[in-house]
Formats: C-alpha cells, structure tokens, sequence
C-alpha cells in the first residue's frame, strides 16, 4: 500500500497514468486537501508528543479521571487526554498519541484499538466546516450537542460488540495489565498519587536533547511511514465513491431503518451513509442538494459520529501499530452508524 501511496503522489503530481487516480476528486482531492494539512500535523505533533508523553500530563490526569473512564469506558484514565487532543486539536493527533502509547505498553490491544475507533474525535473546526456545508450554521450548537450525545452512546456501546470486544487485553510487548493497576495506595489522595507518578516519569527525562531527537524520529516516521497509506487508502476509497455505485448500492438497506426513524426523504439519505467510509465530507456534499433541512442536520451530524473514514482517519489506523484492519474499521464504521442514527434523529425531532 505504501508502493501504491508513493506512485499515486507521483502521478497525481505531474498528472501522468490513469485519470481516475490523479483527478481532482480522488488523487487530486487526497494530495491537495488532505496530505498538506496532515504532514504540518505529523511535524508538529511528532515533535510536540515528547511534552505529552514524557513530562506527566498522562500520569497526572491518568490517575485523576480513572474512577470515571473505568467504570464507564473500561478505559484507563489518560485516555480521556487523546479525547481532549482530537476535539481541540486534530483527530488524526489523537490516533498517533494513541498509537504512541500502545507502543509504549500504556494501552493494551483492546485498549488501543477502543481509543483509535471510538475517542479519535472530530475537531471542533472541522465540525464547523461540514455544518457550513449543508447551509444549517445557524444550528451549530444543536449540531455539536447531537454529535457529542451520539459520540457518548456509541462509546459506551461499542467497545462491549465485536470486534473491539474480541480484542486482547495484553500490551505489545505481550505482558498483561496488573489488575490493581488503577488503585491508589494507602496514604495517597487520588490527586498526589497522580502528582507522585507524573514526577517519577518527568523524572526520566535524560535531557532536552533527547526530547528533540525522539520528537524528529517521531516526526519522520509519521511522515514516511503513515502519509503514502494515507494517499493510497484515500485514493481507492475516493475511486470507488466516484466511479461505482457500490457505496450506494450498500446504502440501500438503510431505507428501512431511516423510513422507521420518520427520516424524511429516505432514499436520496441512504445514498450517504455508506459513502462517508471513504471521506467524511463527501456525505454532507450530497446532503446540500436535499431539500429537507431536517434531513440535511442528519446526514451531517451522522457523517461526524461515523468517524471512520479512510481517506485519512482509517488510513492512519491502518497505518499505525493499533492492532486493528479494515475489515474490522467497517464493521466499527457500520455499528457506529446504526447506534447513533437513532440518536440523531430525536435531536433532529426536537428541533424540527
């Protein structure tokens, strides 16, 4: 996928091969759109992930919000922090934290693909964007209120289906987690324990060297490593939505389903859902041409709690160490539709 990747970036630049790979709405869209953006991500991020990393933050707010992340998520604390960095940041921030952690023996398989799949977040700036493109920026805090609602749902069902649920609770290096890893001990408040363990890391730090040097190791590897599956991955899945009715003929079996949420003007819905697998925003470009607004607010509230799309969020799942592969990012991509669909839908009623 990487070889493929490279050659498209070539020919997509100079414009040579077949069409269908270098057009503006597939190589183009992924080369022009897509990879400027994520590269000044990868650099910034690979060189800034030391601070998060190294100096605490986790440790800290690990320990602080584990009484809130287990018992709900059965996630460890400092996952809420990827949470934080997708929505302020950027979602493709929160899977390379994600991905950095699980290498670290942090996360376990399940715990890294959980985090990957359900906390890499759209930003708030994005959600902007897709909003604005259905002509409903007026209902952005309605929009956004729906989108976290939904996003809260689906992550507290999910992880508890398969796959996630298959998953191993085992670290990389193949070791498991203690099972009183979370606790606090005797003659510990929550809080200096937390304090206690972020200094003990803060502590390993060699030097401000180091830290530089592990940040451009991280920046390279990022870019070389996850960019060209992101220009490969982008390119076929853009090819397919624009050069076969696949994702609409796969859409179809949503009819029903948006036909018993009272989603009005079902069929031209239906034709959206399975597309936003390959781009989040092809869905809501669709949407702008349908007339009902209600069902406009739908489609793009939904094609954000997707989430999983592979012109860049799949693509660098799959291009990380996060132990998950695309069959299994589309079964996710399905049950978060079907989850959040209902969710959506009675904001949507509201509202309307």
């Amino acid at each position: 996928m990487r070889l493929f990747g490279g050659a498209a970036v070539l020919m997509t630049f100079f414009q040579v091969g077949p069409q269908a790979i270098w057009e503006e709405n597939t190589g183009g869209l992924v080369l022009t759109g897509l990879l400027p953006t994520l590269f000044a991500v990868f650099i910034f991020a690979g060189l800034l992930l030391p601070l998060l990393l190294n100096f605490g933050l986790l440790e800290l707010f690990g320990a602080l919000l584990s009484k809130i992340m287990r018992p709900v998520f059965n996630l460890p604390g400092r996952s809420a922090i990827d949470c934080m960095a997708s929505w302020l940041g950027d979602g493709s921030v929160g899977i390379l934290l994600t991905s950095k952690q699980y290498e670290n023996n942090f996360y376990t398989q399940r715990e890294a693909a959980v985090v990957g799949t359900t906390f890499s977040a759209v930003s708030i700036t994005f959600s902007l964007v897709i909003i604005a493109q259905v002509q409903l920026e007026h209902l952005f805090l309605p929009f956004y209120g729906a989108i976290c609602l939904a996003g809260l749902v689906a992550a507290i069902i999910i992880p508890r289906l398969p796959p996630l649920s298959l998953k191993k609770d085992q670290y990389m290096d193949g070791s498991k987690p203690k099972k009183d890893a979370d606790a606090v001990p005797v003659g510990h408040t929550t809080f200096s324990w937390g304090m206690d363990l972020a200094l003990k890391r803060a502590g390993q730090v060699k030097s401000v060297q180091s830290v530089f040097k592990e940040g451009v190791h991280n920046a390279i590897d990022m870019v070389f490593g996850v960019l060209p599956v992101v220009m490969g991955l982008g390119t076929m899945a853009l090819m397919i939505a624009e050069y076969t009715s696949v994702f609409e003929i796969l859409g179809k079996p949503f009819i029903p389903y948006l036909e018993l949420l009272n989603i009005p003007e079902a069929a031209a819905a239906s034709q959206t859902i399975v597309v936003g697998f390959a781009d989040m925003f092809i869905p809501a470009i669709l949407a702008a041409s349908i007339d009902n607004e209600m069902t406009r607010f739908v489609i793009a509230a939904m094609s954000v709690t997707q989430l999983i799309y592979m012109s860049e969020v799949g693509a660098l799942l799959l291009g990380s160490k996060i132990p998950v592969n695309i069959v299994e990012l589309f079964v996710i991509f399905i049950l978060r539709t079907l989850i959040t669909l209902p969710v959506i839908a009675g904001v949507a009623h509201l509202i309307f």
